[in-house]
């Protein structure tokens, strides 16, 4: 048997040996992967695999009463599963609800990518997404919710719509309207989701998800959607900075409602 320690320096030899031709920056990956099993505190890294691709996800079980299911958190551009800002957060403290987290590592380019650059990596989306689905149910984890921050929110939301699968609710977090590809087009999304939704944001977010929240929310009445629910906190940026603990609680309070 390999001690964890080992099965870490494997899976960062393959990260960045690996052969497959992915858009994602690997070298990146590896970097953040570094960096975050190094210094992290709550939680465990685990390794999951996407197309025979091995990623990074954090896994932080729940502490506090029964178990209300699992949430997959997915961050935005360029970042990684354990970022200070609203992902660590809501991995970390929705635990202290009954909710288990799971944080992936998404899809990332250099840091001098555009928003538009990201279009091709959502081929890679669904794959990491049906990892940590597989991941939650195999630790008995049957209700899963799925969270998502600015383009993460884009990325859970084209998934949603474009697969069959047991996600049971979506909070998206600072949702910009998308852009004119389709695989990152919001509004063409909603058409095809059905479970109920959290539309979240500050009001002192981005202008473009602050001037796309009537667009949202047009296009989700348009769908359908079974529940829906957009909430504009006040004093919040896109991060929300100094807000944290409302960004928890409302998330915490929305899966409370059986949204």
């Amino acid at each position: 048997m390999f001690t964890y320690a080992v099965r870490v320096l494997l899976a960062l030899s393959y990260l960045s040996a690996s052969g497959f031709a992915h858009a994602s920056d690997l070298a990146k990956e590896k970097r953040w992967a570094d960096q975050i099993v190094d210094s992290l505190i709550d939680g465990e890294a685990v390794w999951l695999k996407a197309d025979r691709q091995p990623f990074l996800a954090i896994y932080t079980e729940a502490t506090e009463g029964e178990s209300l299911g699992g949430v997959i958190i997915l961050h935005g551009i360029g970042i990684h599963p354990d970022w200070p800002q609203v992902i660590h957060p809501l991995r970390v403290q929705l635990p202290e609800h009954g909710w288990s987290t799971l944080s992936l590592q998404m899809p990332i380019l250099p840091n001098e990518a555009r928003i538009e650059d990201y279009a091709p990596l959502f081929d890679e989306v669904a794959p990491r997404i049906e990892a940590g689905i597989k991941f939650l149910k195999e630790q008995g984890i049957d209700k899963v919710a799925i969270a998502g921050h600015s383009l993460g929110a884009t990325m859970a939301s084209y998934y949603l719509a474009e697969n069959d699968h047991p996600i049971k609710s979506f909070v998206a977090i600072g949702m910009a309207a998308g852009s004119k590809d389709p695989r990152m087009d919001n509004a063409a999304s909603f058409q095809n989701i059905s479970i109920s939704m959290l539309d979240l944001y500050g009001s002192r977010d981005q202008d473009d998800v602050i001037r796309a929240s009537s667009a949202r929310a047009s296009a989700a009445q348009k769908a359908g959607f079974k529940a829906y629910k957009q909430i504009q906190v006040d004093g919040a940026d896109h991060f929300f900075d100094g807000k944290e603990d409302v960004l928890v609680d409302t998330v915490r309070d929305w899966f409370a409602e059986g949204g």
